[in-house]
């Protein structure tokens, strides 16, 4: 199947499980390719035929990303040199969580979840930790008699009782023996969150090559420049109000931006400018509002950024 069939199957999961869900950004370079929203869940996906051309720098970035917007990243693959994804498995690549179309489906659809993730040395459950001590505890049963059950060491045992994957033969002999469901679904959007946007944040007296983050970094805003986006930067400040930051320096790319980051702001919940050399005509585009550096320079804080920024995004309703 074709990369672009493989993401509009992706974006139709998606919506018939009542997602909100981005146009597919089709620019070169993107490290996700589309953005997807229920309720307060936000999913940063990147959909490939082959999962092993997902480089680190787009994990990165798109973990920089998720961090910043409260998002899960989520990779959404066919086939690896291996062979193809298994539905109900949860893959991982530079600690994105990686499923199939199927896998994807049934979870959202079905309500049937996956509950095996690959990891190196062959495939893996999770066991509900709490459950496992506490049948253990009150029938009196010790690390021995449970090891022996599940063909495993007491110390595994142990590991066990603190999160450790269990092998799928060991933990579906714990089970039975148990007689108490011990094997854990899996959420392939649970995605723990790493402070990683705050090491590429720029803030205070530091300064970079671009007049138009210098300009930015001058009102107070902390600037996270990226460089797998449809926008530039993500811009916030100390209130955690994020901006989606564009430059337009390419006239004939300059809608073409200004409409993605319009479609990811509006699915994200957040805001978007563009800061272009000069304002023409129409003071936005779509939803994206357009900044000129004449008018970025004549500010005088955060709050007249964000009013102008909220008046010219209203413009276009």
């Amino acid at each position: 199947m074709h990369r672009e069939e493989l993401i509009n199957l992706s974006r139709g999961i998606l919506a018939r499980a009542g997602y909100h869900v981005s146009q597919p950004i089709r620019m070169r370079s993107i490290s996700f390719d589309i953005v997807a929203r229920m309720d307060d869940q936000l999913l940063i996906v990147k959909v490939l035929s082959n999962v092993d051309a997902f480089s680190r720098e787009n994990a990165e970035e798109m973990k920089v990303l998720s961090e910043a917007l409260g998002a899960s990243p989520v990779l959404i693959g066919e086939r690896s040199s291996s062979g193809p994804l298994e539905t109900g498995i949860v893959y991982s690549r530079f600690s994105v969580p990686i499923i199939s179309n199927e896998t994807l489906a049934d979870h959202l659809l079905e309500e049937v979840p996956p509950f095996i993730f690959a990891a190196p040395g062959g495939l893996y459950v999770r066991l509900d930790k709490d459950l496992l001590r506490k049948i253990r505890d009150s029938e009196g049963l010790s690390l021995g008699t449970l090891a022996e059950v599940a063909g495993v060491s007491r110390r595994t045992i142990q590991m066990y009782e603190t999160g450790m994957g269990a092998m799928i033969d060991a933990a579906l002999r714990l089970e039975e023996f148990l007689q108490a469901p011990i094997i854990e679904p899996m959420n392939p959007f649970d995605f723990p969150r790493e402070p990683l946007s705050e090491e590429h944040e720029l803030s205070g007296e530091k300064r970079t090559e671009s007049p138009i983050f210098n300009a930015l970094l001058d009102l107070g805003y902390r600037v996270t420049p990226v460089s797998r986006s449809p926008f530039e930067a993500l811009t916030r400040d100390s209130s955690k109000v994020i901006i989606l930051t564009g430059l337009g320096s390419d006239e004939a790319r300059l809608k073409q931006k200004a409409i993605a980051v319009g479609d990811i702001s509006r699915i994200s919940g957040q805001h978007s400018v563009i800061f272009v050399e000069k304002v023409k005509s129409k003071c936005f585009i779509e939803s994206t509002a357009l900044v000129s550096k004449d008018e970025l320079k004549r500010l005088g804080g955060q709050e007249e950024l964000m009013e102008l920024v909220l008046d010219r995004s209203k413009a276009h309703d």
